[in-house]
């Protein structure tokens, strides 16, 4: 099967299996983007342990889940954010101010909103976790 979105993929094999009650779920191919984005969601409490695992197809993470996600997904397209334009976002993608986070790529690194807010930088939007 081809991937087309391969964090799209991932995002949805969490939710699904948080949805099901599991308490961990491999998530595949893995990548580097998907490994920094896995990072943040640890960061923020959302994901507990993650572990990449060699399979000699590229590779896989292993993602214990705390059962803390309510909703989770990549944002496609790539959209662009200032800083001034993150609230629109976080307004289309997160239930209330405060209340979860978007993940996204900057010249630092991939980092959350909040983190982004506080550097005063803008970014790509990957994705959303509350």
């Amino acid at each position: 099967m081809a991937r087309l979105n391969t964090i799209a993929d991932a995002m949805s094999a969490i939710k699904n299996a948080s949805d099901g009650g599991k308490s961990s779920v491999v998530v595949e191919p893995a990548s580097k983007l998907l490994g920094s984005m896995l990072g943040i969601m640890q960061e923020a409490g959302y994901i507990g342990e993650f572990e990449y695992v060699e399979d000699g197809r590229g590779g896989r993470f292993v993602v214990s889940l705390t059962g803390r996600i309510n909703r989770c997904g990549a944002i496609t397209p790539r959209f662009s954010t200032t800083l001034e334009e993150m609230e629109t976002w976080e307004t289309r993608y997160l239930p209330a101010k405060g209340f979860g986070i978007l993940i996204l790529s900057t010249s630092r690194g991939v980092i959350s909103h909040e983190q982004a807010r506080r550097a005063g930088i803008g970014g790509e939007l990957l994705g959303f976790v509350f």
